[in-house]
């Protein structure tokens, strides 16, 4: 075997991680210029314009959170890059053109402050935790990130006066960090903070999260707020909520242990001072309350209240019955081998229940039975398809729910339906309230599901995209070859695996308008790693066992050369943050199956990865480098895994300076390494837009028109 390029204690390359020192701003500035110089040729101008007329399109559908008698909406678009936060009616929502009215426009905000003010949510002061002097719905605690980082600032906004309150006049404000606040009352919050306070603890965890939540009364100092719950310095991260639910008021608590484990409390304030009372239950067990109820949702088999719960099951029991010691533990939803949790809404009544078939989903609708108090379940929305998305209108008032469903081929719909009168017998009802435009011509195209073989004789499922005559002919396992008119075309393989994140249809707005338009195919692998099959198909590529997805990937892209699709120097892949770990194995360990690599904020030094940002909160996934788990780590580190020797094929790496989540030194190095061993590499960094790797719709065109215009020039030429 030819020698390693990278010593692990050795790394010659390690001076890139020094984010905006001036040698590495150098080195990037020259790499950006020379992949620019390559790929914005004549034809890159018009398609960046097209997707970002996508991105800006007026004719979205805007997402909208109902809070009080308004529906809120963040929105992009041509004249607002950075963002508007609005509001409207639901009647006016519902009207092809409703009317809005502005609260906080953010490009005004960052020409005024000379910042670019990226959005990352608000959270509204509700009517119950007023004193009166305050009116509900009246203050937001805005979080605003500054050029796209995970680190942001948290400001208490007056939505009567249209403006934030100044720290100097009362208003709550959170410096720039990690963290949030969270309303208990109109003049206190729950504060997670990484900023130092009383006590002589560390603000942070090893992961950068903060550690200690504080109780923070308006009109004090920070830095005084009394702690209320704190985590370790090498758990992951502490947080605090109020639910003021009326009649149902709880303050709770969370010590995250790792990303997968958790111990949640409940915090009395009886006493002098506040205590914390533990749910009793396995650390990997996700614990929720909902009125006068408490669920639960074990990632492995689990033993509550002598009831034997399984892996990526839901069970739920009245709260006091079961604070009490009495149990009471029912199944809502157990998984089979082909099916799993996906997601959980709960409205006033109900429980709306996602779940997943060999990756298409449905909805189940649970409930108490009125007369009885047994629980009921019903498959309801039935005549919704595709990959379904759904969020409570109001889960304190209402059993009315937002579905929104779309597929590869297929734009968003948004309907408003109800289960309320499944209660009486009767059925569900449902609205058609918004549907989005077509944004690329889909004519000729369709979309099928094919299944393929891993090594270990694990059937992976993955969707091809496509012309019709090529994908369909390949989801019948006949060669392109032998049907008149389907020779292999270019093929972009897609795959994320890990982190249990399913990999689902959703429209390909941006990939249609540049890819699938000019005839190519596009292809998403639902490998091990993610949770498309629940917990234990996340678990099946975990640590040890994480070769398991980069060999599911690697079948789907012998699979895809064996069928007729594509040709191996027509075939590339394209992963980011996990997939770039991914895409980065494939270029190392799989480089004979591509013909183009593109790698995107990637992790890729499993040698430092947890040292970098917030890498120490992954290594419940993937293993601690500082352990004996190297011995494993190594086996798929991209960075270490180079060889001198090796033939790679041309590989394109993007990432962000601003990305404080993924170092962008995974990149960069991995960039400097390939361009000693003489491999093709381009490499381009976004000075701004953090994880995502862009901080508004123009960059984000951007991005992707560079992506796109590399994948034309590198398969083309070798088709």
């Amino acid at each position: 075997m030819s020698a390693r390029l990278i010593d692990p204690d050795n790394d010659p390359f390690l001076w890139l991680e020094d984010v905006d020192g001036d040698d590495a701003a150098a080195w990037v500035a020259a790499r950006n210029a020379r992949a620019e110089e390559a790929l914005i040729d004549d034809q890159f101008g018009p398609l960046k314009d097209s997707l970002q007329a996508i991105l800006d399109a007026s004719d979205r559908i805007p997402g909208v959170t109902k809070r009080g008698e308004h529906l809120y909406n963040f929105w992009t678009d041509a004249e607002h890059p950075q963002g508007i936060w609005r509001r409207t009616t639901l009647a006016s929502y519902r009207s092809e053109n409703p009317q809005w009215e502005v609260l906080l426009d953010l490009d005004a905000l960052s020409a005024a402050e000379g910042t670019t003010w990226v959005w990352h949510g608000a959270t509204l002061l509700r009517p119950e935790q007023t004193d009166g002097e305050i009116p509900g719905w009246s203050r937001a605690l805005i979080d605003l990130s500054p050029g796209g980082s995970d680190a942001d600032v948290t400001r208490e906004f007056d939505l009567l006066r249209g403006e934030f309150i100044p720290p100097e006049d009362g208003g709550f404000y959170r410096p720039e960090g990690k963290g949030g606040l969270s309303w208990i009352d109109a003049n206190t919050v729950y504060a997670a903070t990484d900023q130092p306070g009383r006590g002589a603890q560390d603000p942070v965890t090893t992961s950068g999260y903060p550690r200690i939540v504080r109780q923070w009364r308006r009109g004090t100092d920070l830095a005084e707020a009394e702690p209320i719950l704190s985590a370790a310095s090498d758990d992951m991260a502490a947080g605090a909520v109020y639910d003021s639910t009326p009649g149902y008021e709880r303050h709770i608590g969370q010590r995250l242990l790792g990303f997968y484990d958790a111990e949640t409390y409940l915090i009395d304030y009886q006493g002098k001072s506040p205590t914390l009372r533990r749910i009793e239950v396995p650390t990997d067990v996700r614990v929720g309350f909902h009125r006068d109820l408490i669920f639960f949702a074990p990632r492995t088999e689990a033993s509550i209240a002598g009831t034997t719960l399984p892996g990526g099951s839901l069970y739920v029991a009245e709260a006091e019955s079961f604070l009490d010691g009495r149990g009471g533990l029912t199944p809502l939803f157990v998984p089979t081998e082909s099916t799993s949790l996906q997601g959980i809404t709960a409205t006033r009544s109900f429980f709306a229940l996602t779940v997943m078939e060999d990756v298409v989903e449905h909805i189940q609708a649970h409930w108490r039975d009125p007369g009885t108090g047994e629980w009921r379940c019903a498959r309801v929305l039935q005549e919704v398809t595709g990959s379904l998305s759904l969020g409570a209108y109001d889960a304190r008032a209402s059993d009315q729910v937002w579905i929104t469903a779309d597929d590869f081929l297929t734009p968003t719909s948004l309907y408003l339906g109800s289960l309320g009168e499944l209660a009486a017998g009767g059925a569900e009802t449902i609205e058609l309230v918004k549907r989005a435009p077509e944004r690329f011509d889909a004519e000729g195209l369709a979309a099928v599901q094919r299944f393929t073989t891993s090594d270990d004789g694990t059937e992976v499922p993955y969707f091809l995209i496509g012309p019709a005559e090529a994908v369909q002919h390949a989801a019948e396992a006949v060669p392109s070859e032998t049907i008149a008119g389907t020779a292999p075309r270019p093929t972009v393989l897609y795959g994320y695996g890990g982190f249990e994140i399913s990999q689902t249809p959703h429209y390909l707005g941006l990939v249609g308008k540049a890819w699938l338009e000019s005839g190519g195919i596009f292809a998403v692998a639902n490998i091990r790693g993610g949770g498309e099959y629940g917990p234990r198909w996340h678990q099946a590529a975990r640590k040890q066992n994480r070769h398991r997805a980069y060999e599911d990937f690697a079948a789907v892209a012998r699979d895809l050369v064996a069928s007729g699709v594509t040709t191996t120097d027509q075939l590339a892949c394209r992963g980011g943050s996990n997939g770039g770990l991914l895409t980065g194995n494939m270029l190392t360990q799989y480089p004979e199956l591509f013909g183009a690599v593109v790698i995107q904020v990637p992790l890729l030094d499993m040698k430092r990865y947890a040292q970098l940002l917030a890498g120490a909160s992954w290594r419940a996934e993937y293993g601690d480098p500082e352990t004996e788990d190297w011995e494993y780590l190594q086996t798929f580190s991209p960075y270490h895994l180079l060889r001198r020797g090796a033939e790679y094929p041309p590989v394109l790496l993007t990432t962000s300076t601003k990305d404080d989540r993924v170092h962008p030194g995974h990149a960069r190095k991995m960039t400097a390494a390939l361009e000693e061993l003489g491999a093709e590499v381009t490499y381009w960094e976004n000075t701004e837009g953090g994880h995502g790797g862009a901080a508004n719709p123009e960059q984000q065109a951007v991005m992707n028109a560079l992506i796109h215009r590399w994948l034309a020039k590198t398969l083309n030429r070798s088709s």
